[in-house]
């Protein structure tokens, strides 16, 4: 057996420089998974949950991502290019699924690119009350994604730069949350906090809407051919920051149930815990901390998102239109403006938890595939000196698929509705750019 290495279809291209170290690779993994769904899901766990104490969501969701990130783990080892998700599934079951993997994280990065407009609205709504609903909050969505998307489209170093802004800003408001929170709780509110569900709460809905909170590991495998050692790094990367998320994650759900005591209620929680134990003041400063964090979150979405569909169609996998450049800025204005008008309709159609709870759903469809695809990289390929291999068999990859099964269970008829059309549409683009490609041989 030969050991695997991806290749991209324009093998012309210069190599990209290996600069990223295992702490560089941490710090991108870091930066995607904590963003916006950490200042809004404490109170929307709570309230799913039925139990506003309860801590064991959490834990759950964190198990289970575990298992997941130990399967991207052992994939990632077996190649030293850039693709992650899509490089494993196309090199495991062949180039439809490879896409469809990589159309599905398209669809989970827009999805939750609307999930994020609207929390971006409810924190608004902070200080301007009209943000939550109605022709409010459709006016500060449209603000925000309009003008992420037109900064986008002036040039890729304006969208850096905003990405840069917001990730300096990112982490100071749970550090000052947790940093004086943390001398403010009361055992009481803990009442509970063991039981599974309490009235019509359900459990499993709310480790499913977790796992948005989680999600954004995965892109720690897409820039392995800028990695030095990636078979080495990238899992290390990958077992550090679910690590590094989970305990910032625990700890800041342990201080909105210490010192809220309505936390279910809230739809700013963070904030709200702030302004109980810190007064008004703070409570402010938390959220504008969590509207930055927000709106770098859509930052990071708006660079990222429109550049998976552009590099799909620069290798032929997408109709050709989706890899148009403009003349002037040199960017890619129509996947760029494909995708806004996309996360425009789903924010105007949806509420946050509706949205997050669907890019769950196509998340975990691209996690079940990498899952799957462990066993067939084993036997096509000789893992090379330097691997990471799972202990057990399939063991692990085994209770990886079976908790992702369990926890699309608890997704409603019209999520998974939602992800089976995302993936016909998936199917319908690549027999398009099919045709394309043998109407130019």
């Amino acid at each position: 057996m030969a050991q695997n290495e991806f290749k991209t279809e324009n093998e012309s291209r210069p190599a990209l420089i290996r600069a990223m170290g295992r702490w560089d690779l941490t710090a991108v993994g870091v930066n995607q998974v904590i963003g916006s769904g950490i200042f809004i899901m404490p109170a929307t766990v709570a309230a799913t949950v039925g139990i506003p104490s309860s801590l064991l969501p959490w834990v759950a969701a964190g198990m289970a991502n575990a298992l997941i990130v130990l399967c991207f783990a052992e994939a990632g080892t077996q190649f030293r290019e850039a693709g992650g998700p899509y490089a494993y599934a196309r090199t495991a079951f062949g180039p439809f699924i490879g896409f469809e993997v990589a159309w599905m994280m398209w669809v989970t990065r827009v999805v939750a690119q609307a999930a994020l407009a609207n929390a971006f609205a409810l924190y608004v709504g902070r200080f301007w009350a009209p943000a939550t609903e109605g022709s409010g909050r459709l006016l500060v969505v449209t603000l925000l994604l309009g003008g992420l998307a037109a900064i986008n489209l002036a040039g890729v170093r304006y969208g850096s730069l905003a990405i840069n802004f917001f990730t300096i800003s990112k982490l100071a408001p749970l550090a000052l949350f947790l940093g004086v929170g943390i001398f403010f709780i009361e055992p009481g509110n803990f009442e509970g906090m063991f039981e599974l569900s309490g009235g019509t709460g359900t459990f499993g809905a709310a480790v499913l809407m977790l796992m948005f909170t989680f999600g954004g590991y995965e892109l720690i495998t897409i820039p392995a051919s800028e990695a030095r050692s990636p078979r080495r790094d990238a899992p290390r990367a990958l077992l550090l920051t679910i690590g590094v998320v989970f305990v910032i994650y625990f700890l800041v759900q342990l201080v909105a149930v210490g010192t809220l005591p309505a936390l279910d209620t809230s739809d700013t929680p963070l904030a709200d815990a702030a302004e109980v134990f810190g007064g008004s003041a703070f409570g402010v400063l938390i959220a504008l901390g969590g509207l930055l964090s927000i709106a770098g979150s859509n930052a990071g979405s708006m660079l990222t998102g429109p550049r998976l569909t552009f590099a799909l169609s620069d290798n032929g996998q997408l109709p050709g239109f989706f890899a148009h450049v403009n003349g002037r800025y040199r960017t890619p204005d129509v996947s760029i403006l494909i995708y806004l008008g996309v996360a425009v309709a789903l924010a105007y159609s949806g509420t946050f938890v509706q949205l997050a709870t669907l890019s769950v759903v196509a998340r975990i469809m691209f996690y079940m595939t990498t899952c799957a695809a462990i066993p067939v990289l084993r036997r096509r390929f000789e893992a090379p000196d330097d691997a990471f291999k799972l202990p057990g068999g399939m063991l692990i990859p085994g209770l990886a698929l079976i908790v992702c099964i369990m926890i699309l269970v608890n997704a409603s008829a019209a999520d998974i509705k939602g992800g089976g059309i995302a993936l016909l549409i998936g199917a319908v683009f690549y027999l398009m750019a099919g045709v394309r490609r043998a109407a130019t041989k």
